[in-house]
């Protein structure tokens, strides 16, 4: 019998569609298995970084020096937890998604692998969704391998819901099959909602939500969207749906039926499933808004919405330690997508390795 793989450690970057910050991540792993989770930390992006940010979506605006100034933020946020870590074996670095067309064959992360290889010493893997989406692939969502990797003791079928910018599933069937696509929005309508009516950067803890009504006839102009009876591996760009049919309600009217939104579009997903799953765990920064967690609830009855917490994981760190495991997974010519995840022809290895120098 070969022995398994030696085990890496690798660091995970992310940042991701909500464009609050930089997620980095530790985990020791031989591309099978989770031998290890490390420490993780955040680094919030400045209001004047993300409104630049902001301006570069679809591929406008002073692209070249948000790029360099996005890949040093990586840089800073990766000594940080370098500094807590030890010494690591590779960087898996995703960017930052301004354009997501993969009816198009396109996706695009911005983010300068090769200066953040040098940057940091250190072997970096970024481009993880481009061969995937060239291959005629969704190219996302691409955490369900390290979805399934950590669940590997839980009991099946379970599902994992991910909200960030744009909410997206796992489901991972009894036999370990793996089916998962975007769900449609998560966070991004509501916090673009409030920045443009009140400045505030999201609705935290759901609050203005919570002291909001849902309008049921805007909630069923945004349902009646095509997205949502197309079948799955499918998946979206940030800007694929508006808030514009909202335009005449109050704030915290809007901010109650795009959170509905949010978990309706959840609730839709369930016909396209094979077995409906009994327990549904949450990771992103959507399981802190205790409105949201309570309408999931509602709309997913009778199963149980919770936390990732729950089960003794990190949710504000699943992403980034996903992209510490395909970096590695990388490495070692693993495949990161399957026909069930992307709608990939096959499972599909990935990545583009920077040397240190």
């Amino acid at each position: 019998m070969l022995a398994p793989p030696h085990p890496l450690r690798a660091i995970g970057l992310m940042s991701g569609t909500s464009m609050d910050g930089i997620d980095a991540a530790c985990v020791v792993t031989d591309g099978h298995r989770i031998l290890e989770r490390g420490t993780s930390l955040t680094l919030p992006y400045t209001a004047p970084f993300r409104a630049r940010l902001r301006s570069v979506l679809g591929g406008g605006g002073p692209l070249a020096a948000v790029e360099r100034e996005l890949t040093l933020l990586h840089v800073e946020a990766a000594r940080a937890l370098l500094a807590r870590t030890g010494p690591v074996d590779v960087v898996g670095f995703h960017g930052h998604t301004i354009l997501h067309r993969p009816q198009e064959r396109r996706t695009w992360q911005i983010g300068e692998g090769a200066l953040l290889a040098r940057e940091l010493g250190l072997p970096v893997v970024d481009s993880l969704r481009v061969a995937d989406v060239t291959a005629g692939g969704q190219g996302a969502p691409l955490v369900p391998a390290y979805h399934a990797a950590l669940a590997a003791d839980l009991p099946k079928p379970l599902a994992v819901l991910n909200i960030g910018g744009v909410a997206n599933m796992t489901v991972i069937g009894r036999d370990g099959s793996l089916l998962a696509f975007d769900t449609g929005p998560g966070n991004a309508l509501v916090d673009d909602w409030m920045h443009n009516r009140s400045g505030l950067p999201m609705d935290a803890d759901g609050r203005h939500a919570a002291r909001g009504t849902v309008d049921d006839i805007c909630l069923a102009t945004l349902l009646a969207h095509p997205y949502f009876d197309a079948p799955p591996p499918k998946s979206l760009d940030r800007d694929d749906f508006s808030a514009d049919a909202l335009a005449h309600l109050a704030r915290d009217d809007g901010a109650a039926t795009l959170t509905a939104f949010t978990a309706a579009a959840v609730a839709r997903a369930l016909p396209h499933l094979p077995e409906a799953p009994r327990r549904w765990i949450v990771c992103g920064g959507g399981r802190r808004n205790p409105t949201l967690m309570a309408m999931l609830r509602d709309r997913l009855a009778p199963a149980t919405v919770e936390p990732v917490e729950a089960v003794g994981w990190d949710g504000d760190a699943v992403e980034a330690e996903a992209f510490a495991f395909l970096a590695v997974r990388s490495l070692r010519g693993l495949p990161i997508t399957f026909p069930g995840t992307t709608g990939a022809p096959a499972a599909m290895t990935g990545g583009r390795r920077h040397e240190a120098a």
